[in-house]
């Protein structure tokens, strides 16, 4: 079986590739490095993917026609698993345009592709975002999810929609995938955890969006990197029959508030580096596009492929933090004088 992973270089593509390199599968990894966040990140992950002999990478846009038919005609991929997109929600609110290349345009060209050139199973990352500030939780695959509140999840409803449609009138078994606030070492930059650890080092305090209100705080399910691979692995050898397009939530299934993430991120640091962590805290009030919780039922996933994430916070943290330390050469020595950053 032939893989290829579209957002190789990203966070989830990165750790999904790792996996089935790990088992000696032939993995194509495509990537346009775009510089929505640190391309050198981009770069290391793909340095330590290339050690791998059967890692193939091509470096290219989903949106581009050219680029996606050359590779599927090249390489005639069994099983797809696009990553790519434009991630953040608040990014959507200022750059739309590049959501609309990306997410509906470039999976489009995937869908194409997939129709031209037939394949086993297309696994896409769709989101939690999808629903919107919707007050039922947990949130189940059979919700309604017609009113998104940031462009960003309009995008994803867009490739369910897109998904479905590819795979009533051509036959292509497809799989959506929610995520969950996935967090973990060699992540996203611009997701909150990393950027409240940055802030700290940089003497800054970090931004709350909650005003300060602990009663009413944000809930997050945040999920763990390895449970979202072990999620994404499970589904690949099971590709839907009839009906041919299914959806399942990969969340862990345990929302924690925001500010017990916080607290939590501030000792799991304050172990990494041998000394106490406090963040110097701002808050503000939500922003547009922002939902209140985000709480995931993982049932059908469990009851379809035995899965279920389960790694809690204080675990996916304290790796995250003993990888950002190493990562940046933050030995304690080093950090002397910025114990008066606290």
């Amino acid at each position: 079986m032939r893989y290829l992973i579209t957002g190789a270089a990203g966070f989830i593509g990165y750790f999904l590739s790792k996996k089935l390199l790990e088992q000696k599968l032939p993995v194509i990894g495509l990537d346009n490095l775009n510089p929505y966040y640190d391309v050198q990140l981009k770069n290391h992950r793909l340095e330590e993917l290339k050690k791998y002999p059967s890692f193939t990478f091509i470096q290219g846009d989903i949106s581009d026609k050219n680029t996606v038919m050359q590779v599927f005609a090249e390489y005639r991929p069994e099983v797809v698993i696009n990553l790519a997109a434009q991630a953040g929600v608040r990014y959507s609110i200022e750059n739309p345009e590049v959501y609309i290349n990306s997410n509906i345009n470039g999976f489009y060209q995937i869908l194409e592709a997939c129709r031209h050139y037939p394949v086993k199973h297309l696994v896409y990352a769709s989101s939690s975002s999808v629903y919107g500030a919707n007050r039922k939780v947990p949130f189940e695959e059979t919700d309604c999810v017609d009113h998104p509140v940031s462009l960003y999840a309009a995008t994803k409803k867009s490739n369910e929609l897109m998904a479905s449609t590819y795979s009533h009138l051509y036959h292509i078994p497809a799989t959506g995938l929610r995520f969950f606030t996935v967090y973990g070492p060699m992540g996203r930059p611009d997701m909150a955890y990393y950027r409240f650890t940055d802030r700290y080092f940089e003497g800054k305090p970090i931004i709350v969006y909650n005003n300060g209100d602990m009663e009413h705080d944000l809930l997050r399910d945040f999920t763990y990197i390895d449970d979202i691979v072990g999620g994404i692995e499970r589904l690949l050898y099971t590709p839907p029959v009839l009906p041919l397009h299914r959806i399942f939530n990969i969340g862990n299934s345990k929302p924690e508030k925001l500010m017990v993430f916080i607290n939590t991120l501030e000792q799991c640091l304050g172990r990494a580096l041998g000394r106490e962590v406090e963040f110097i805290k701002c808050f503000e009030p939500m922003k547009e596009g922002d939902v209140p919780a985000t709480y995931a039922s993982t049932d059908i996933l469990e009851k379809e492929v035995g899965f279920r994430p389960a790694t809690p916070i204080e675990e996916g943290l304290q790796k995250f933090a003993d990888w950002y330390v190493s990562y940046h050469h933050l030995s304690e020595t080093k950090l002397v004088d910025s114990s008066m950053l606290i």
